[in-house]
């Protein structure tokens, strides 16, 4: 077949002309003279295709990248292989070098561009909220008709801090940018409700409670009209504590323990344990604190009897015998609590 453009009749045709004046023109890859890439100088994510991508990656590793998305190979290049140079970095222009070996229509041939990356030092979303203090959540520690100790106080902090950097691996907004002290309690400011929430399952966790969420309306997005909101969190620790007493479907319970959705409390009458949910919190009665338990001594028995001295007028008062009264013996110390007039040996 005859070239048009060279006059050549004894050359591979590709299409109307011959592989040489193909080739003359050919490109095997098209690469932007510049290439722009958006980097957070704060936590170095970068911005790629609409989207913030967390992972951290070193500058000579994103420049690279970039080359690679910004490279397009013509379809007819087979076996190519391409290498990638960054030439030299001026502040945050990389100038770059990449070659390309290729087979076209069975020609091996090769090819070199120069291009540039200009990195753009920015602020992705995340670390704007971060630096503006923003926050979606709102958790509030409380106590129910008491004051909360400095222990417990001590505490708390403690699982907030452990908890938002367990969080801070998968969540940029795990962090707290303000604690409020107030008379009945603290609140807590957590920069995303996924990580204020964990906050709020692992105070309820420790402490046991109720936790309630309350989600108010601050703003609309006017870009989607969609409401924002803030979820305010709030953990309510019981009046009572392990060691008081407590009264629930008038039965009187010695507190065993305080777990995150229920409590242990012992009968005083009976020993039997009782296993109570705590959305039932709102139930229960606390009628004496730990440290309203009296000692006396026994100061008689009997098969029938044991008598007791009463701490307050030394007055003796007789005990109908149980069978958990048998390992005491007389002198002994023992510990009471007075209930409607009536006392029980704990």
């Amino acid at each position: 077949m005859f070239c048009p453009e060279c006059g050549s009749t004894d050359k591979k045709m590709v299409g109307d002309i011959c592989i040489d004046c193909f080739l003359k023109d050919f490109q095997m890859i098209e690469l932007p003279k510049r290439i722009e890439v958006q980097i957070c100088s704060h936590c170095n994510s970068k911005l790629e295709e609409g989207k913030w991508s967390d992972e951290f990656l070193p500058e000579e590793e994103i420049i690279y990248r970039a080359l690679e998305r910004n490279i397009k190979v013509a379809d007819e290049v087979s076996n190519e292989i391409i290498n990638l140079e960054i030439d030299q970095m001026k502040g945050t222009l990389a100038e770059c070098y990449v070659e390309v070996t290729g087979e076209v229509e069975g020609t091996q041939i090769e090819e070199t561009h120069d291009t540039e990356v200009k990195i753009l030092k920015t602020v992705c979303p995340s670390c704007s909220k971060i630096q503006s203090g923003y926050y979606e959540s709102v958790v509030q520690f409380r106590a129910d008709n008491r004051e909360i100790k400095p222990e417990e106080y001590a505490k708390a902090d403690e699982i907030v801090e452990r908890t938002l950097q367990k969080q801070s691996k998968s969540d940029k907004l795990a962090y707290c940018p303000q604690r409020a002290k107030l008379k009945e309690g603290y609140d807590y400011y957590i920069g995303s409700f996924k990580s204020g929430n964990k906050v709020a399952e692992a105070l309820k966790e420790e402490f046991g409670g109720v936790m309630k969420e309350s989600p108010r309306l601050i703003s609309e997005d006017k870009s989607t009209g969609k409401g924002l909101y803030r979820v305010w969190i709030s953990i309510r620790m019981p009046e009572f504590e392990i060691g008081d007493f407590i009264k629930f479907e008038n039965k009187i319970l010695y507190v065993h323990s305080i777990g995150k959705n229920s409590l242990i409390g012992e009968e005083i009458s009976t020993n039997k344990k009782h296993n109570i949910p705590m959305k039932n919190m709102d139930d229960i009665e606390l009628v004496k604190k730990a440290d309203e338990i009296e000692t006396t001594t026994v100061i008689s028995k009997s098969p029938q009897i044991m008598q007791i001295l009463d701490p307050i007028d030394y007055s003796a008062v007789d005990l109908d015998m149980k069978e958990e009264y048998g390992k005491y013996n007389v002198g002994d110390e023992v510990r009471l609590i007075r209930l409607d007039n009536y006392i029980y040996l704990i």
